[in-house]
C-alpha cells in the first residue's frame, strides 16, 4: 500500500485530467489540479484544489510544487487535436514540448522526481502491423505525435541525468463518461467520434461527418482502439504506485487489443440509443492513420491493469447518459473544490 501523497495533475480539469483526480481522491491522494481552463472546467475539479495559470509560467510552477508540498506529477496539459496540429504545428510545439521542457525543470528544481505523462498512440504513426506493441518503430505522422515523442524522448534524458522516474502511457481513444454521472466528455470544437455520433442522434448537432470510406479497413472506415476513460483514470493510479513503489521507468499503451471501425460505433451508438445516427461521407482527416489498435500486454504485466468498462456497448451506454443530459458545452453549477 502506497501512503497518500499530494499529486500536482497538469490539465485536471480537463476530460481525462478530471477522471484521475477523482479516481487519485479514491486512492486516498489528494489530487491539485494546475489548469489555465483554457478547454477545461472549473466545475470539473471536485476532488481537490484548483490552482488556475499558465504551464509556461515557471515561477508559478515552481511556488506551486512547494507550496502545496507536491510529491508527484500526472502531467496531461497539452494541445491534444490531431487535425489541428496540421495546421497550426507551432501552437503544438509551443504548449506541448517548451512548456513541458519547464515543467520538467521545475520539478528538478523542486525535488520532485516522479512522473506520469500522458503520451499517446499518434507517436506510432502509420502502424507496420496491429496490434502494436511498446517497440514498434515510433514515426509519427502529425505534428501532435510528434510534439508527445519529444517529450518521450525528454524524459528518458532527465532520468538518466537528473534521477526522474517517469513512466509514459500511450493512451489509444479516450471514450466514455464516468459511471456515475458526475463527470463526462465536452469539448469545444468536439472531433471525438463518439461524442459526436451520439449528438447527432440526439438532434444536438448536425449529420456525422464519416472521414474517409476508402481505408484499406473491412469497412473502408478509420479503425481505432476505444479505451474507457474512467480505466485511463485507473491506470494513472496504478502508475503512480508503480513510480513511488520504486518501480523503473518505461512506457506503456493503454488500450483493449481490440479495435472497431467508424461504421461499428454509429452502429453500436444507434443501437444505444434506439435512433438512428445521421451520417455524411467525407474526405480522409489529414495526419490520421487507417488503423491503431494496441498490444496491451505489458501493462497488465508492470501494473497489473486491465480495462473493466471497455466494451464498445458500456463505453457508448456511459457516454449517452452524459451526452443525454444536455451536456454538449458546459458543466452544470457545481459546488467548490474542497
Amino acid at each position: 500500500m502506497i501512503p497518500a501523497r499530494r499529486v500536482l495533475v497538469t490539465g485536471g480539469a480537463g476530460y481525462i485530467g478530471s477522471h484521475t483526480c477523482k479516481a487519485l481522491a479514491a486512492a486516498g491522494h489528494v489530487p491539485v489540479t494546475f489548469d489555465n481552463l483554457s478547454t477545461g472546467h472549473r466545475a470539473a475539479v471536485r476532488w481537490g484544489p484548483l490552482v488556475v495559470g499558465e504551464l509556461g509560467e515557471r515561477e508559478l510552477v515552481e511556488r506551486t510544487l512547494r507550496e502545496q508540498r507536491i510529491d508527484a506529477v500526472v502531467h496531461f496539459a497539452a494541445s491534444a487535436y490531431v487535425g489541428e496540429s496540421m495546421t497550426d504545428p507551432a501552437r503544438y510545439f509551443r504548449n506541448n514540448v517548451i512548456h513541458t521542457l519547464g515543467l520538467l525543470e521545475a520539478t528538478q528544481a523542486s525535488g520532485v522526481r516522479h512522473l506520469v505523462f500522458s503520451s499517446t498512440c499518434a507517436t506510432y504513426g502509420v502502424p507496420r502491423a496491429v496490434p502494436i506493441p511498446e517497440d514498434h518503430p515510433q514515426q509519427p505522422v502529425n505534428p501532435y505525435g510528434e510534439s508527445k515523442l519529444f517529450v518521450e524522448r525528454a524524459l528518458h534524458w532527465h532520468g538518466v541525468c537528473h534521477g526522474l522516474h517517469w513512466l509514459a502511457l500511450r493512451y489509444f481513444n479516450a471514450a466514455g463518461a464516468d459511471p456515475d454521472g458526475e463527470i463526462g466528455e465536452i469539448h469545444e470544437p468536439e472531433t471525438h467520434l463518439i461524442p459526436l455520433a451520439i449528438q447527432a442522434a440526439l438532434g444536438q448537432r448536425g449529420p456525422l461527418q464519416v472521414m474517409g470510406t476508402d481505408y484499406p479497413t473491412p469497412d473502408g472506415t478509420a479503425v481505432r482502439d476505444y479505451i474507457h476513460v474512467s480505466d485511463l483514470a485507473d491506470a494513472h493510479v496504478r502508475a503512480l504506485g508503480h513510480l513511488l513503489g520504486g518501480g523503473a521507468s518505461d512506457a506503456l499503451n493503454l488500450g483493449t487489443g481490440r479495435g472497431h471501425s467508424v461504421r461499428e460505433v454509429i452502429a453500436a451508438v444507434a443501437r444505444a440509443s434506439a435512433r438512428a445516427v445521421p451520417a455524411v461521407d467525407a474526405p480522409r482527416r489529414a495526419g490520421d492513420p487507417p488503423a491503431l489498435v494496441a498490444a496491451p500486454g505489458r501493462a497488465a504485466a508492470v501494473l497489473g491493469w486491465r480495462p473493466v468498462h471497455s466494451s464498445l456497448e458500456t463505453i457508448v451506454r456511459t457516454a449517452l447518459r452524459w451526452h443525454a443530459r444536455g451536456r454538449t458545452g458546459s458543466y452544470p453549477a457545481a459546488p467548490p473544490p474542497a
